[in-house]
């Protein structure tokens, strides 16, 4: 029986165990599911009795999806309304619309 040899891993930057090595698995992509999830998804649970439950799942009303870049910056959403608090003050009020004059 062969050996199989695996990579070396920089196990500082690694929190995954050794065990796991998705390296021969076909398919797998980073982000493949990204637009469809924030688009929404569906979760069908088949139970053991031989019924399935669906469930729906949208963003609530208010949430925003931050992209991997902006949230190595912004980890929660402390951090997000600070920085977007402090903008508040650069962005000037809107003003009333002026009367057209002929």
């Amino acid at each position: 029986m062969k050996k199989r040899v695996s990579k070396q891993v920089n196990v500082e930057n690694d929190d995954m165990c050794p065990e796991y090595d998705f390296t021969s698995m076909a398919g797998g992509a980073r982000g493949k599911y990204y637009k469809a999830y924030r688009a929404g998804h569906t979760v069908k649970i088949h139970k053991a009795d031989g019924t399935t439950t669906v469930q729906y799942f949208t963003l609530e009303e208010g949430a925003v999806m931050l992209e991997p870049d902006v949230q190595e910056y912004f980890p929660d959403s402390e951090a997000v309304n600070k920085a977007l608090r402090s903008l508040i003050m650069l962005v000037p009020r809107k003003r009333g619309t002026v009367a057209q004059t002929k």
